[in-house]
């Protein structure tokens, strides 16, 4: 590994580090954020509280009772919803080619949803794999209630979560209606379409003008989803995972996915959908003419290691209403994978649930890497050969700047005895030393950072892919060779959790890309000059191991392209280096370079200008000391 590799990748190293170092939250944001998670968790402590110390009521036989005798049993807490303060309590199921939905009739909101293509796999202690099926909204935990102020009753009024909803099913469409003792009905009304994982839902409030107060105000709606541990690495899909919101006249943003976090919504910014989203699927609440001004969204964080749930979104919305005496509120509901033409079919850019990255690397992801990749899958049936095919076409498309990178390498190789001779001159002269080196590399027409350029173009491609493998859902569960996902690490064996920066495991696509660099590193360093600076030489060994830590817990797809590219670089440089570039001609050229006259000024003349410029300053202060 020649001196100009080893300074781009410790500055990709470094800018990693400064990166980590900017999304961290400051010590004020910690301090902010624990106390958000400590009111939270009191508020929730409290609301469990509640619940347990209530009564348990019996269950209530109305099979005997009029509307007029459940009107007059239940007015007093329900209003005109009494004849839906008790019923049976049963599940109603709706499913298309995609998705099983299971309907909870009290309350009338989705109590899980299963998603026929895509499964859940489990780890034994044996290293055996369970393929389970993929629930979503399925947490007993989860709320998703309306309050609604009824005349009559004392508070903000009742909870849809209180009802009992009457279902009908009509094909793939399920209507739940909780009756008024006025003939009115609030009603929920669920529709399913084969192709899609995004189902028609609307509100229909009829005959309540009466029977609301406030009527005309906006309803309130409380959705809290406990997301579920799906994917292996629980601590990376923790951290991508969030609350995304999209205002109607502005445009997406997002709750922080590393800590709890709260965002309140001005009260004059309505929002069009909310998302509680994760590393690969989404459960998202879209409204056709958006949601009433103002909202809180909020993410509640967990210890991933010791909670049963992954993270906590809430949204608290409200629904706009007109107080005419029939209305329909119409919405969407989105419950599915993270597929980007999916997503960005539906349009007001849902596909921003996607953690592909929202800077200039983001931008690479959605609109170069993301479409090539689904061009090279469109006739690569495995996702690993794709892998392979990309770092090829990219080892293509910079081998001219590479070409270029390894004559000035071959160059600053036939230097090497010019050099030699030239220290040994000036060996006990470090500043006269630096003069004639930059004095050689100019007379001779080479440059010690002529290689940089080709590492400089690659590490958009290297920060975009560092975001592109674990946010793409088409590598999730994909094989290749010994790894089973190539969105999250491979495993070669299990080793102690104690060790380390390791979490427990070993990647073998993490281990061979360390060593194939230090395999590059060592053909280089044959031909370098490490005598001014002995560090560099034992450097570049180490470097290896200390990207070892950061990458064995990292989807497998960006080692395997790490590791790719390591061959790609070896076999080029032997190949470039031996065969294409003619060091006989080359070493006339340099020779002929050293004869021509030389421009004054530029860039070399200044710089050996300043060292001269610095080494008499330096004899003058030592001769000023003898006397």
């Amino acid at each position: 590994m020649d001196r100009n590799t080893i300074i781009g990748l410790v500055l990709i190293m470094v800018i990693f580090t400064v990166w980590q170092v900017m999304i961290a939250p400051s010590p004020e944001e910690i301090a902010r954020q624990e106390q958000i998670t400590d009111s939270l968790n009191r508020v929730e402590q409290l609301r469990i509280d509640e619940i347990a110390d209530a009564p348990t009521a019996a269950p209530v036989d109305l099979s005997g009772l009029t509307d007029s005798a459940r009107q007059a049993r239940f007015s007093s807490s329900f209003g005109e919803f009494a004849t839906a303060a008790a019923g049976e309590r049963k599940d109603v199921l709706l499913e298309n080619d995609l998705m099983k939905v299971t309907f909870d009739t009290k309350g009338g909101f989705i109590k899980q949803v299963e998603l026929k293509t895509y499964f859940k796999i489990t780890e034994n202690e044996d290293g055996s794999e369970n393929k389970l099926p993929l629930y979503l909204l399925e947490d007993e935990k989860n709320r998703f209630e309306y309050t609604l102020p009824v005349n009559g009753v004392s508070g903000s009024g009742i909870r849809t979560s209180d009802l009992y909803f009457t279902p009908t099913v009509e094909g793939k469409t399920l209507v739940m209606r909780a009756p008024t003792g006025n003939g009115g009905f609030f009603e929920q009304r669920y529709t399913l379409t084969d192709g899609t994982y995004l189902m028609d839902y609307d509100l229909r409030f009829e005959g309540l003008n009466s029977v609301l107060a406030n009527n005309g105000s906006p309803i309130s709606l409380q959705w809290d989803n406990y997301l579920d541990k799906i994917e292996k690495n629980s601590s990376y899909e923790a951290n991508l995972s969030t609350m995304y919101f999209h205002e109607m006249d502005e445009g997406t943003d997002y709750c922080s996915c590393t800590s709890s976090d709260t965002e309140e919504i001005d009260e004059d910014v309505r929002l069009k959908w909310v998302a509680g989203s994760q590393q690969f699927f989404t459960s998202a609440l879209l409204a056709d003419n958006g949601f009433a001004p103002g909202a809180t969204l909020t993410t509640e964080a967990y210890d991933v290691d010791s909670s049963e749930d992954l993270k906590k979104v809430s949204a608290s919305l409200s629904i706009p209403v007109g107080g005419s005496n029939s209305e329909i509120v119409g919405m969407q509901l989105y419950v599915g994978p993270n597929e980007f033409d999916r997503l960005r079919d539906i349009g007001y850019e849902m596909s921003d649930v996607i953690s592909f990255g929202w800077s200039f690397f983001g931008t690479i992801n959605r609109w170069i890497i993301r479409p090539l990749f689904d061009f090279l899958s469109s006739f690569i049936g495995n996702m690993g050969i794709a892998i392979l095919v990309l770092t090829l076409i990219v080892k293509l498309m910079v081998y001219p700047l590479t070409y270029k990178m390894l004559v000035s390498n071959v160059k600053m190789q036939l230097l090497k005895p010019e050099l030699e001779k030239m220290k040994a001159k000036y060996k006990d002269d470090q500043q006269a030393q630096q003069v004639q080196q930059m004095k050689m590399y100019q007379e001779y027409g080479a440059s010690p950072l002529g290689g940089c350029l080709p590492m400089v173009l690659q590490m958009p491609i290297w920060f975009a892919l560092y975001r592109f493998f674990p946010a793409s859902i088409a590598f999730r569960q994909e094989n290749f060779l010994w790894a089973n996902d190539l969105s999250t690490y491979d495993v070669l064996t299990k080793i102690p959790e104690w060790i380390p920066f390791l979490d427990g495991h070993l990647s073998l696509f993490a281990i061979l890309w360390a060593l194939t660099t230090v395999i590059y590193a060592y053909y280089n360093s044959m031909h370098m000059d490490y005598s001014s600076q002995p560090m560099m030489k034992y450097f570049q060994y180490v470097m290896p191991i200390l990207f070892l830590g950061f990458f064995n817990s990292f989807a497998s797809g960006l080692t395997a392209y790490l590791l790719f590219s390591n061959t790609f670089n070896i076999a080029q440089t032997i190949i470039t280096k031996n065969f294409l570039i003619d060091h006989d001609k080359l070493k006339a050229k340099m020779d002929e370079n050293k004869k021509k006259p030389k421009k004054k000024g530029g860039f070399s003349q200044r710089l050996q200008e300043a060292l001269k410029e610095q080494q008499a300053q330096q004899a003058k202060q030592q001769a000023n000391k003898k006397k």
